[in-house]
């Protein structure tokens, strides 16, 4: 197969060393071209133009955010998306079942890229933008800010960093007395008020250190999306909540929060504008965001642990 290895060399797990060893494997067999992006948006013009190139499979390595670029340069076409976790939480790798480590990650996707283990699935769309696992609307979106706002400390902090920047965002930056947006979908149910959304393509949310913050099982990569809104924003219910989702089994039901499965089409919306974050990467704020589920989106790569003798 022609495969273009898309590489973030600012992530926090990549390196030198593990770039030379990920490019060895999947050579076995395979013409790989290797590239390194620089600026945002530039994983999606090299996926884009693979695609446009008729190359097999494009392989994101890097974080969440550089997925996300390589997903969006290739969905709706043949390309196959490959995942190779080089952040500090890769989420969508993790959901996959793969190692956190790409030396060790490495084999499970060469594995199915020799086995042609390549399905559709699929994502949702905010604003015309993909994403892989979820969309942060509200509080969420603005913890993500405050932790770009120090990201040269991302590669060395990691988890400490983002708590550091919830505690922070929670006391001094953003304001909980008022909802910040209305949400409504088409199936009916009446619009409500929030202070938080998260709208899921798959689950769990995020990690927090091993442990998967499991916010709703009904989020997966064959069914529509799912949208949990806080409509109050107090400690209780948030870290209630929370705490729940860390005991596995989704959040449990409250009424503070608004749950909403199989979501196809979904509209966030206010006169005053909110902030919004899309698989990891704040894109600033907006008075609207309409979402929508794109089903067989993108062909990806199904990892394939290796065997043993």
């Amino acid at each position: 197969m022609k495969i273009l290895l898309v590489v973030n060399s600012f992530a926090s797990s990549v390196t030198a060393r593990n770039t030379v060893v990920v490019h060895r494997r999947l050579s076995r067999g395979h013409d790989v071209e290797v590239v390194e992006t620089n600026r945002r948006g530039h994983a999606t013009r090299f996926a884009h133009d693979a695609a446009r190139r008729g190359l097999d499979v494009v392989i994101g390595f890097g974080g969440d955010g550089t997925l996300n670029e390589v997903a969006t340069g290739i969905a709706g076409t043949d390309t196959a998306l490959g995942v190779l976790p080089g952040g500090s939480t890769n989420v969508f790798a993790r959901t996959l079942g793969m190692p956190n480590d790409p030396v060790d990650a490495v084999d499970h996707l060469a594995n199915g890229i020799d086995a042609g283990a390549i399905e559709p699935i699929g994502l949702g769309q905010v604003n015309g933008r993909y994403f892989c696992f979820h969309t942060g609307i509200g509080f969420d979106a603005a913890v993500v800010e405050r932790v770009e706002q120090h990201g040269s400390l991302k590669r060395w902090l990691g988890h400490p960093l983002f708590i550091w920047a919830g505690i922070t965002t929670w006391l001094t930056g953003y304001d909980r007395r008022i909802a910040h947006f209305r949400l409504h979908d088409d199936d009916g149910a009446p619009g409500v008020d929030g202070y938080f959304t998260i709208v899921l393509n798959t689950n769990p949310y995020t990690y927090l250190g091993n442990r998967p913050l499991d916010l709703s099982p009904a989020a997966t990569l064959d069914r529509g999306l799912v949208a949990i809104t806080f409509t109050e924003m107090t400690a209780p219910s948030l870290l209630g909540s929370l705490a729940g989702a860390l005991r596995g089994g989704g959040v449990r039901p409250a009424d503070h929060l608004d749950v909403r499965t199989d979501v196809g089409h979904l509209v966030v919306e206010h006169e005053t504008p909110f902030p919004y974050q899309v698989d990891g990467d704040a894109l600033g704020s907006t008075t609207r965001l309409e979402f929508v589920h794109v089903p067989d989106a993108i062909r990806l790569v199904r990892p394939l642990r290796p065997t043993t003798d």
